[in-house]
């Protein structure tokens, strides 16, 4: 067949809880958006930490801001940044990948430099350096996640491939005359993929946890930006006063990280 064969592979009991955990999430961000028209960035202070009632259903923050509106749209944000930081690094590092195996030689030695360049830097250090430079820039903090995701993929499927290339498979279909693109999408693709959709759920609860993270440090995006790591370092100081509304950030980070690692786990 000249299409291209993708297959998912069948879930496990903790991949399925996973899949639950993110879609309900997701129903929630959808039912919020559609049902919930109160604006996230307006103040009225003389709702100041209000408990949830029939007209604020999570309460209200120490602005007097829409609980329900500002957890909507941090989820929305940190959702939307995991898929584009993933998707950046997936075809990134798997093309990279690919091309390594695949030419060898000085190719080889030069992305193998590359990729050992910046591993040697924390990945977490590396994101909140390049997020200092421009704090508050949401095109920043997508490169900069993107620039270290990208690298598992790379080595995972770098080894793969070398694997794939040497197979008799591979070496029959090329012996028959048939291409480069017939020979990925027949024999490479199919054995990569497992590996990618893996690292692919991992690097989503690796992106969340990372923009959660420089948010808590104040160097990632700026209020009013409604973001689930800057509302947790913004709600601590009234965790005595309020903490089922401090509770909600950090509940959606647990969350959100479970459901992708979960998601993760091994297929049967």
């Amino acid at each position: 067949m000249n299409r291209f064969s993708f297959k998912l592979p069948a879930l496990s009991p903790s991949q399925w809880l996973g899949a639950v955990i993110l879609l309900c999430i997701g129903l929630f961000i959808l039912l919020e958006g559609w049902l919930n028209q109160s604006d996230s960035a307006r103040q009225n202070l003389s709702n100041f930490l209000a408990a949830p009632s029939a007209e604020e259903w999570l309460g209200t923050d120490q602005f007097g801001r829409s609980m329900l509106a500002r957890m909507g749209d941090a989820i929305r944000l940190s959702l939307m940044l995991s898929l584009f930081c993933v998707t950046t690094a997936a075809v990134l590092g798997t093309g990279l990948g690919v091309c390594a195996a695949w030419f060898g030689g000085m190719t080889e030695r030069l992305l193998n430099f590359l990729a050992n360049t910046l591993l040697a830097l924390p990945g977490l250090v590396l994101v909140l350096l390049l997020a200092a430079i421009a704090p508050g820039s949401f095109i920043v903090l997508y490169l900069a996640i993107s620039l270290v995701l990208w690298i598992e993929y790379y080595r995972v499927v770098r080894a793969q491939t070398q694997v794939v290339i040497r197979s008799p498979q591979l070496e029959a279909s090329r012996q028959l005359g048939f291409g480069r693109w017939y020979l990925f999408r027949r024999h490479i693709w199919p054995a990569i993929c497992p590996s990618v959709l893996t690292l692919a759920a991992f690097g989503a609860g690796n992106a969340i946890l990372a923009l959660a993270s420089i948010g808590f440090v104040y160097v990632g995006l700026q209020p009013p930006v409604a973001e689930l790591g800057l509302m947790v370092v913004e709600l601590l100081p009234y965790y005595s006063d309020a903490p089922w509304v401090l509770a909600q950030p950090i509940l959606a980070i647990f969350l959100l990280i479970l459901g992708f690692n979960l998601l993760a786990g091994k297929a049967k």
